[in-house]
């Protein structure tokens, strides 16, 4: 396949060399993707097809070389035998003779030859600038085709850590619905002894309730990740290895000025763009070649072989003759209706468009970096904060429950003070997978998005024991 499969296939020999985890990792899982994702091998089969283009082109500039060869059979005669009346000598009486035979395709002329043409385009400004039009627009598709491998990188790490944000939500929710069971169960106690009143019971149902119905429905998301994973490398992935508690969570490497300098010479997109530029313009040329004379080259070579004619039992001509032709011929385009000025005119106005696609991909670079640089250092305060939030939030649950024991808090405000915690909880760990998903993020926006990540990030999951 492309650069990164064969980066690919190089690291793959020396980390699973190293591996002896039974679940499936982040790595493991791209090189699967890399080799059976359907979006990237149709990806691999356009740029495949249009690659041919460049060759296409090119055969205008080459020598063109045919052979052909014909034979042929002549035969001719009445449609019927003609006959003569005649006497027999020897009887006296008259008898038809046969002077013609009806016509037979036994006898007949044969005549057979071949024939060697060669045509070699000279001067043609025009088929030069569509090749080079051609070899400009394969550059482009081949960085889209790089920019694919990036996407499906990045699709694969979202994949993989949606499966691992919806295990951590699930676990979070059945933590909560079994506390609910606990809550629910010691006021169903207390009510009976005339602890409490019977509307404590009806919320602890009500928040049970509540928290198994989110465990039911998060558990048909984690199916669903599950198998938005299965259909990258087409097979199941039922245990994969987790991300660890003490995965680093820092700002983004450097300044924002150099991230977006960074982005300016790496970006595919940009590069893809300049490319398609550049073959508009060669493009343009073409059509502006359009115009101007052309000059060719042509040389021919035949045998032929020819049967003679029998007049009268004579034989007259015949025989092999060899013939041979070199010219050279000059065409000046005067007036075709419009169309080559028209041809031109297109061209113009599809450079126009380039340019402003260009354009369009410089500004929306530079909003893009600015927001995944942006994002990546906000990840990093929000989960510091919601590391607070989980130990604010667990105090807050104690001292609550202590306040219900002695009668100073209800059941509500105890139902209301878990709800929190359980939020901090899952928030906290969405926060980490979103943090990961846009570190990588703005390394793809950059353009400097590599399996290498992938293999460091991967270093950081172990198997959940």
């Amino acid at each position: 396949m492309g650069r990164i499969t064969k980066f690919i296939g190089i690291s793959l020999c020396s980390v699973l060399g190293t591996t002896t985890s039974q679940a499936d990792d982040l790595f493991g899982i791209l090189q699967l993707a890399l080799e059976n994702d359907p979006s990237l091998r149709q990806a691999e089969a356009n740029y495949r097809a249009n690659r041919e283009n460049v060759i296409q082109s090119r055969s205008s500039l080459m020598p063109s070389i045919g052979i052909g060869g014909n034979t042929s059979r002549l035969t001719s005669g009445p449609t019927d035998s003609v006959y003569v009346n005649t006497v027999d000598p020897i009887t006296g009486n008259s008898v038809q003779t046969r002077i013609k035979d009806a016509h037979s395709f036994s006898p007949g002329i044969n005549n057979h030859g071949w024939g060697l043409n060669l045509n070699q385009g000279v001067f043609n400004l025009a088929n030069w600038y569509n090749f080079q039009s051609a070899r400009a627009s394969d550059k482009a598709a081949a960085v889209n085709y790089a920019a694919q491998e990036q996407d499906l990188i990045m699709r694969t790490a979202t994949a993989y850590f949606d499966v691992l944000r919806a295990i951590d939500t699930l676990d979070t929710n059945v933590q909560e619905e079994e506390a609910a069971v606990r809550s629910l169960d010691q006021t169903q106690q207390r009510e009976e002894v005339g602890l409490v009143a019977i509307t404590d019971v009806y919320d602890s149902q009500a928040a049970y309730d509540l928290a198994r119905n989110t465990t039911i429905l998060q558990q048909d998301i984690l199916q669903a990740r599950y198998e938005a994973l299965e259909a990258l490398t087409g097979q199941p992935h039922p245990d994969i290895e987790i991300l660890r508690e003490d995965f680093p969570i820092v700002d983004a490497d450097g300044s924002l000025d150099e991230w977006e300098k960074q982005a300016d010479s790496n970006s595919l997109a940009i590069t893809a763009a300049k490319f398609n530029l550049l073959a508009s313009r060669k493009s343009l040329k073409s059509r502006k070649s359009d115009h101007l004379p052309t000059v060719a080259l042509a040389g021919s070579f035949g045998h032929v072989v020819t049967a003679p004619i029998i007049s009268q039992g004579v034989a007259i001509g015949g025989g092999p003759s060899d013939r041979s032709t070199v010219s050279l011929s000059l065409n000046i385009p005067l007036y075709q209706g419009g169309v080559l000025r028209s041809r031109t005119r297109a061209a113009e106005y599809q450079v126009i468009a380039a340019q402003e696609s260009l354009e369009l991909t410089k500004r929306q670079l530079t909003q893009n970096i600015r927001n995944a640089y942006r994002r990546v250092n906000t990840d990093v305060l929000v989960i510091a904060q919601g590391q607070r939030s989980i130990t604010s939030a667990q105090s807050r649950l104690d001292a609550t429950e202590l306040g219900a024991e002695v009668g100073t808090r209800n059941i509500v405000e105890v139902l209301l003070a878990r709800e929190n915690l359980y939020r901090a909880l899952r928030l906290y760990a969405d926060a980490r997978y979103t943090y990961v998903l846009d570190s990588l993020f703005l390394k793809q926006v950059a353009g400097i998005l590599t399996p290498q990540d992938i293999v460091e990030l991967n270093a950081w999951l172990d198997v959940d024991e």
